[in-house]
């Protein structure tokens, strides 16, 4: 079988919450459960979260694929994030408003005001955002999305609203994008097969309709409906693939992204 369910695995994070959805686990004890991390393997490219938010994460930046290999790291971070469920006036920052100098940002960075550079966006249910390694980002609060990222755990903080946290303030510098955040184009889609984005990293497709994922993929259902190699899809579970692996049946909704 090409397709292998991935464990899933609470993780603690002062910005998350105590009410998830049925289905999911929780950190341990009362603390709040910010992402849940479906375990892959080190090798692997791709690796994907669920994120529930109650707060605003911190203003951050992961570095690209040169820039984390220059450390001995195998890859950067590219992400990409599906919104699942945004209460009103919920927001994702992603990319400044205009172009910085790095002086600039570093006093931003010091001072606060980073919150007022950061390019503050309304989100809907069913949204989609392909963040590139280098952007500068924060997820707001009252926010559930899938995340889909490059494999790698590495965050540089720029400002974190005064918690007590450690910050990355010269790492971030080094490798931010002081600018707009440029989107990369969808490809070309086809019946039951739409493009959502396709990155230098990864692509990502969300498929209503059957068909075959490459080696490398992973699959998240957003919804209960078909199944792949014969076990069924359900709704809170993610695959990964190795070879290729067959997605057929009713009911199909669900992302399926493929490394570059």
């Amino acid at each position: 079988m090409a397709a292998h369910r991935l464990h899933a695995v609470p993780v603690e994070r002062v910005w998350g919450r105590r009410d998830l959805p049925p289905g999911f686990p929780a950190a341990p004890g009362d603390a709040p459960t910010g992402e849940i991390w479906f375990e892959a393997p080190a090798e692997a490219a791709l690796l994907v979260k669920y994120l529930f938010t109650s707060e605003r994460l911190s203003i951050q930046v992961h570095p690209d694929d040169e820039a984390a290999r220059a450390r001995g790291l195998p890859r950067g971070k590219d992400e990409a994030w599906f919104v699942l469920d945004a209460e009103p006036g919920a927001v994702i920052g992603l990319g400044l408003t205009h172009h910085v100098s790095g002086e600039a940002l570093r006093a931003a960075a010091l001072d606060g005001s980073i919150e007022t550079l950061l390019d503050w966006r309304p989100v809907a249910n069913g949204d989609i955002f392909y963040s590139p390694a280098g952007t500068i980002h924060a997820i707001g609060g009252g926010i559930a999305l899938i995340e889909v990222q490059q494999n790698l755990d590495l965050t540089y903080r720029l400002y974190d609203y005064g918690r007590p946290r450690e910050l990355h303030l010269e790492e971030a510098l080094a490798v931010a994008t002081r600018g707009p955040w440029s989107p990369p184009p969808a490809a070309a889609s086809e019946p039951g097969r739409r493009s959502l984005a396709a990155g230098r990293a990864f692509s990502l497709e969300r498929w209503t309709a059957g068909g075959e994922a490459g080696d490398g993929a992973v699959v998240v259902p957003i919804s209960s409906g078909g199944a792949i190699d014969g076990e069924a899809l359900v709704a809170g579970s993610v695959w990964s693939v190795a070879g290729a692996a067959r997605i057929a049946g009713p009911g199909l909704d669900l992302l399926v992204a493929t490394p570059a």
